[in-house]
């Protein structure tokens, strides 16, 4: 037989795409258009309904980025389409085919009904199914003008990022609002040839099941009527029957589909778009779901559902009957789709608890997975967590973006840092985006890691990032795969269904151990650290208020606990916590507004602290500490007087001084020294040295605190990236405009550094050693006017270190400082909480910080044959894209060198910097909530049970990394103590004895006690 693949396959292309996809509509007459522009920001449909409208036709420019206008549109059904499918087909100017940054729209009924929305790839709006004719159509339709920040490929900064920048020039020209009949021969005619062609194109040019379609297709277009498509359609569609009937091979892959629509928070659009994008893409879902009777659509981020259901409630109530007929899934169990590194241990738990609680308590469904197919790397604490929050399976979809290696499984066993291990799953179709396109599913198969030991996988398809979810024509092509020769068979169904059976046949699935480290966007640790910097104070205010309001409410009488003040300080915090905001890769905007709303956060959890600690009644000035670790520091008073004080944990004492360190700090020219550590100050502004005068030995193995400025340009992605070249092209700051001593007391000691560089940039770095304490503070300001650059502070020191330990929620994760395999080299940057920390046998050095979290761990070996480890703290950075001016301006941190580190040290250090004492007056010294007797016994947060009943929580962990065990003592009367779930769901009493309760806990376990207290 002659080839003619390339004639029939060319033949095939063009009469699908110039003859038949035109005929879909069979006949239009134009809806009748007014418009009128709202001023600033969205208003309520009332309002809408009763502006001044004015003509309208298309063709028009409209809509200022950021804008929203109203078009009112109405107009008669002929009464020649009786009986015929009508729709109304929009189109507002619509550029490519995302649907989620730039044009779109939610139609409503007159009476304000939320009907459907409208973007690239679902313009329609059913009228009557079939049409009566002669029938009325009246439309309010809200059409947001948002900008498309992607145009140009990411190419370069665009001032659109923000409302302030972006200019009032419309930006869309209004295309096509009609009243259309709908040919359905030639809809499903259209989705056949989809199908056919796309399968095809995937198979082989040597299988027969190719040569058979191809031939297929030429024969029915040979029946194809071109004066008469929608005539001719219907024998089209028969002579291609029989090859869309071959049902599929006994041992085909199976692909469980499930509807998906992933909703950034924020990222290219505010927060108040995210609002609008949810009522109009679940208005199209729950119109999705009344049609396709097998339609399952999973949705996570509590967040958003509340969101519609304060808004939007009759779109609430239409997702409320789709989860009572089982077409809706709630999912995820987290109140957003989350960052999977840079959240604190206590904020991760809240996410899960309140996610899980929401559903609860508005579908009575508990969540059975964490659903997060798009946050960058994954905590080694999530297998426990998830556990702890019950749940019984991951997802996650971002792993396929590695950079270097491919992960080895799509279907595995994820044990994280305590040994706790849950099933987890990556599908192979390699997006969340689904299309069931031809190419995806030959992806999936041709992917998928685990054949012959397992044989499906999931995917989640509808248009995502900002929206759109599943089509009509999506689940046309996923009937069409159910049983379909040369393709996977695809079966639509909830996530827990697919779990449960691929867990049935693959529970022996291979284990992988550790973080689900991305080999990519690693920039992201680092990025707008403003945002960072609120987030990190936010988590550790949010801990001071509930120590104290607990405080106040066993010890104070009349002190009413602020529940719910709490509750929504902490789901603000949480949603600032999703994986485009805490990271650093949202638009200006959103950026200006999460450093606003953390400000307004600090503000309101001083107060409430405050507070708790008024109601605590008198006994003068006091000094609080909230970290779980007893503390002697040097504190000032009111006066700035250092006084040197002993506070226990959770507790407090008077501000008057209760010890005398062991000796004095002396300072003379470049040199402190307390007796610990002797830190000398370079004439460059360096460390030239730092001793360990209790070891006897030099810690620096080079300069220390060496701030060096590199180019740092990735290939793509700029606020996400940062590649591996960047350190090939740098400057060291070694030109002060002055070193100064600026503290000279036997309590403190400070010599400040201040320095200009780059675009009119300056960095002051004050270096204090105070009285007491090995640790050595460089409290920075930066005013940071440098584009396309990122600052590191290095401190190389004479270890030979084989890992790196860094903390991570309720933990810490070891690393590799070798690059052995691609594995080690791909981790050139990594994240980290309060703490890193690098030792050889019977030494260590921690790092210390109050709000970084990208660094860099490196080693050499020097020509003495010593080996030099270098930690390099990344401070910040300065991507134009999408933020032009992100990080620019004013910068104030503190990080921290502690010489003679154990990890306890670290561990204790870490929660002082980032917990600095409270002083406060006329506060009463009431006996510590709790308290903890044994080593690695550490306590993450204390407060009163949510439900409440006066019960206090206290959530405790082992954070040294091994086996521990001790008591937990109460300074109230206890009645009895249960662990329990996250959710504060009783597992179990435990043993009590007096006022105390004996706790074992393995490495890095987490464990959450309820607490009752005696009334009697």
């Amino acid at each position: 037989m002659h080839d003619e693949r390339r004639r029939i396959e060319e033949r095939v292309e063009r009469l699908h795409n110039q003859r038949i996809k035109p005929a879909l509509y069979a006949a239009t007459v134009p809806l009748d258009i007014a418009a009128w522009q709202a001023p600033g920001e969205p208003v309520p449909f009332a309002e809408a309904a009763a502006a001044p409208y004015e003509p309208f036709v298309t063709g028009t420019p409209w809509g200022p980025p950021w804008g929203t206008t109203w078009f009112r549109m109405h107009g008669r059904v002929p009464e020649n389409w009786a009986g015929r499918r009508v729709e109304a087909v929009i189109d507002l100017g619509f550029v490519g085919d995302w649907p989620g940054n730039q044009a779109e729209a939610l139609v409503h009924l007159p009476d304000g009904t939320p009907l459907k929305a409208v973007n690239p790839l679902n313009q329609y709006v059913p009228i009557a199914h079939p049409a009566g004719g002669g029938e009325r159509v009246d439309y309010l339709v809200e059409a947001a003008s948002n900008p498309d920040i992607l145009a140009n490929d990411f190419a370069g900064p665009t001032p659109l990022g923000d409302v302030l920048t972006a200019g009032d020039a419309p930006l869309y020209t209004f295309r096509r609002a009609d009243l259309a009949v709908l040919d359905e021969d030639v809809f499903h005619l259209d989705l056949d040839l989809h199908v056919l062609r796309e399968l095809m194109a995937e198979l082989g040019e040597h299988e027969p099941r190719r040569h058979e379609i191809m031939h297929a297709l030429d024969h029915a277009m040979d029946l194809l009527d071109l004066d008469d498509i929608a005539g001719s359609a219907p024998a089209v569609r028969a002579a291609l029957a029989p090859v869309l009937a071959r049902p599929a091979h006994a041992s085909a892959h199976i692909v469980s589909g499930v509807g998906h629509a992933h909703i950034d928070s924020a990222w290219l659009w505010p927060i108040r778009e995210t609002k609008r994008k949810t009522s109009r893409t679940f208005s199209n879902v729950t119109a999705l779901a009344d049609e396709y009777e097998e339609f399952v659509f999973a949705c996570s981020q509590a967040q958003q559902y509340e969101w519609v259901r304060d808004a939007y409630p009759k779109v609430w109530a239409r997702i409320q009957e789709a989860v009572e007929r089982g077409q809706w899934a709630p999912v995820g169990g987290m109140w957003v789709e989350a960052d999977g590194n840079l959240p604190g241990g206590e904020a991760l738990a809240r996410q899960l608890i309140h996610g899980k609680r929401f559903f609860i308590e508005h579908f009575g469904i508990e969540t059975k997975g964490v659903w997060l197919p798009d946050s960058f790397g994954y905590t080694a604490a999530y297998p426990q967590l998830a556990k702890l929050a019950g749940n019984e399976w991951f997802l996650t979809q971002k792993i396929s973006w590695n950079q270097t290696n491919a992960f080895p499984h799509h279907t595995f066993w994820w044990e994280g840092i305590d040994g706790t291990r849950i099933f987890t799953h990556f599908p192979p179709v390699d997006t969340y985006n689904a299309c069931f396109s031809g190419e995806e599913m030959a992806r999936a198969v041709r992917n998928y890691r685990e054949k012959g030991g397992a044989t499906r996988s999931l995917a989640p398809f509808g248009w995502g990032d900002g929206g759109g979810g599943p089509t009509r024509e999506l689940m046309e092509r996923a009937r069409r795969l159910r049983d379909l020769e040369g393709s996977p068979k695809v079966e639509v169904e909830h996530p827990d269904a697919f779990f449960a059976k691929a867990r049935a046949e693959y529970e022996d699935a291979p284990v992988w151990v550790g973080e689900l480290y991305l080999e990519l966007h690693r920039a992201t640790y680092t990025s707008q650290a403003r945002t960072k910097q609120g987030n990190r104070r936010s988590e550790h205010l949010l801990r001071e208020a509930e120590l104290w309001a607990t405080t106040a409410a066993l010890h104070a009488p009349g002190y009413a606990y602020p529940h719910e003040q709490l509750d929504r300080l902490w789901k603000t915090v949480l949603l600032y916590q999703f994986h485009d905001i805490l990271p650093g890769s949202s638009i200006a905007w959103v950026h200006r507004e999460a450093e606003a709303e953390y400000a307004r956060v600090a503000q309101e959890l001083e107060t409430l602290t405050a507070e708790a600690m008024a109601a605590l009644g008198g006994g003068g000035a006091r000094v609080f500490n909230t970290s779980p670790f007893d503390r002697a520091e040097v504190v000032r008073t009111a006066d700035g007087t250092p006084v040197y004080v002993r506070v226990p944990a959770h507790g407090s004492a008077a501000l008057t001084g209760t010890g005398t360190p062991p000796c004095p700090v002396e300072v003379s020219q470049r040199v402190l020294d307390n007796g610990l550590v002797r830190v000398e100050v370079a004439a460059d502004g360096t460390l030239a040295s730092v001793r360990d005068l209790r070891a006897g030995r030099e810690v620096l193995a080079d300069r220390g605190n060496l701030l060096r400025l590199h180019t740092d340009l990735p290939n793509y992605w700029d606020a996400w990236d940062i590649d591996k070249h960047y350190r090939n092209r740098y400057t060291d700051l070694l030109e002060p405009d002055s070193v100064t001593v600026v503290e000279r007391d036997p309590l403190i000691g400070a010599i400040r550094v201040e320095r200009s560089f780059g675009k009119g940039s300056r960095i002051t770095q004050t270096i204090t050693v105070r009285a007491g304490s090995p640790r050595i503070d460089f409290e920075t300001e930066i005013d940071w006017h440098e584009a396309e650059k990122i600052l590191k502070a290095g401190f190389p020191v004479d270890i030979r270190a084989p890992h790196s330990s860094a903390e991570i929620q309720f933990g810490h994760i070891q690393r590799p400082t070798h690059t052995n395999t691609s594995w080690e080299a791909a981790r050139f940057e990594v994240s980290g909480h309060r703490w890193v920390h690098i030792a050889e046998p019977g030494y260590g050095v921690a790092v210390i910080n109050d709000s970084t979290y990208g660094h860099d761990v490196t080693r050499t070996v020097r020509a003495d044959g010593g080996t030099t480890t270098t930690v390099r703290l990344s401070l910040v950075r300065a991507p134009r894209v999408p933020d032009p001016g992100a990080d620019q301006g004013r910068h104030r941190f503190t990080y921290s060198l502690l010489p003679g580190a154990s990890i306890e040290d670290a561990v204790a250090e870490g929660y002082a910097l980032n917990l600095p004492l409270r002083s406060a007056d006329s506060a009463g010294a009431p006996r510590p909530v709790v308290s903890t007797e044994g080593d690695g016994v550490t306590v993450e947060a204390v407060k009163l049970a949510d439900d409440g009943s006066g019960d206090v929580i206290v959530r405790i962990y082992e954070s040294r990394g091994g086996r521990s065990g001790g008591l937990l003592r109460t300074g109230f009367p206890l009645a009895e103590a249960h662990l329990t779930d996250l959710l504060e769901r009783p597992l179990g009493p435990t043993d009590t004895h007096g006022n105390t309760v004996p706790v074992t806990l393995r490495p890095f376990e987490i464990q959450t006690l309820r607490l009752t207290v005696d009334g009697t």
